[in-house]
């Protein structure tokens, strides 16, 4: 069985990082991601998919990725269940990145040559990801 996804596309939001009861780090981030092809209009349309990256990762998207930044998300697709407060049922549909990759500058860069010290190029997968451990968001 196959369960992968990979995503180009702009953040929707800054992302949102907390850590879980034993100590994980996760950060939820929203992705906009434009369809290659045009409606009857001749627009483009666009998926707002929720995206959810752990441990080292999630704090790495977390220090350096603002709303509007281009990011490349490859990972799985997983769907979750939960009851709200009030009693009504939940499935939310998201993808649980292995690996991030910032693809453009902040407006801030320092130009062509020149390096930011300790900025990550990219998040590379880790062996674990989290899996099974549910987060409030």
């Amino acid at each position: 069985m196959l369960n992968r996804v990979a995503l180009v596309g702009r953040l929707t939001r800054d992302p949102e990082m907390r850590y879980t009861q034993t100590g994980k780090a996760v950060t939820r981030m929203g992705l906009a991601v434009q369809r290659p092809f045009a409606n009857a209009q001749g627009e483009r349309e666009t998926d707002f998919i929720d995206v959810v990256v752990w441990d080292k990762k999630a704090e790495n998207v977390a220090q350096y990725m603002r709303k509007g930044r281009l990011v490349a998300v490859d990972g799985r697709l997983q769907t979750r269940n939960y009851e709200t407060p009030d009693g009504q049922k939940r499935k939310v549909y998201e993808i649980v990145a292995d690996s991030v990759d910032f693809l453009d500058r902040a407006k801030d860069a320092p130009a062509d040559g020149e390096e930011y010290e300790n900025t990550p190029a990219s998040t590379q997968a880790e062996t674990k990801t989290g899996v099974g451990e549910p987060v409030p968001f």
